[in-house]
């Protein structure tokens, strides 16, 4: 029976959901070898634009807090040299992936990865439970757990991989707990050009549009690292609700 005890377990705050079109806001990741937990990484990232109000709910971090935060392009090349080559763990670890994936792309480094996902493993031997959500799941087991922050979020995901190895692996479910190759098909962005930006002003300052009349999907204040597929998209949506 093999259990997987060298690892970094990773958690990231994100403006969204959708790693294309979303930043990332802070990452969390805690480095266990041969069972102990030996290092830390923790850090706020600029995502170059304002936080929607629901971001702000839900994680506690304001435009206050990552005022002077390091951008992306900083932060990756530190944590690429802080994870190595372990493998990944974390709580729905695609998503955390898949955002660091994205970022590696854009900044034509590679990162490939194999992980091993909480949420998959509670899903499985947890079902009877009304949620597996971390939150939910540090109640059950009684783990210390600040919600939404994600350094404490890797820090209770550690805690709770232990729980589910103690209560569930053997050798009839190792299978279960071996880590996985993590795949996301990314493609590298390309900065919005000049003309693209220039038209997405002037259709705001034609049409006298304000925070609250913006259509849903553009932020209230552009980001300063729009990307092509952005600033067309927005500038859709804009024509789509005001005209020309």
């Amino acid at each position: 029976m093999k259990k997987t005890d060298t690892y970094v377990c990773i958690d990231l705050e994100t403006t969204g959901l959708n790693p294309k079109t979303d930043r990332i806001i802070e990452i969390g990741a805690v480095k266990v070898e041969n069972g102990v937990i030996t290092d830390v990484f923790e850090t706020f990232v600029s995502p170059g634009r304002t936080l929607e109000e629901y971001v702000v709910q839900l994680t506690g971090i304001k435009d206050e807090d990552l005022e002077g935060a390091p951008d992306i392009k900083e932060v990756l090349p530190q944590f690429l040299e802080f994870a190595g080559d372990k493998i990944l763990l974390g709580h729905s670890v695609l998503f955390d992936f898949s955002f660091v994936k994205k970022a590696a792309v854009n900044q034509k480094l590679n990162f490939e990865r194999e992980g091993i996902d909480t949420l998959k493993i509670s899903r499985k031997y947890l079902a009877g439970l009304e949620s597996r959500s971390l939150g939910f799941l540090c109640e059950y087991y009684q783990i210390p757990h600040q919600a939404h922050r994600a350094l404490e979020d890797a820090k209770a995901t550690v805690t709770l991989y232990e729980k589910l190895t103690q209560q569930f692996l053997s050798s009839e479910t190792e299978k279960d707990f071996q880590p996985q190759k993590l795949i996301y098909q990314a493609k590298r962005d390309t900065p919005a050009t000049k003309a693209q930006m220039e038209r997405l002003y002037k259709l705001l300052e034609k049409h006298n549009i304000n925070s609250e009349e913006l259509p849903k999907g553009v932020p209230a204040k552009l980001p300063t690292n729009l990307t092509r597929s952005e600033a067309s998209r927005y500038t859709d949506l804009i024509l789509a609700k005001f005209g020309r």
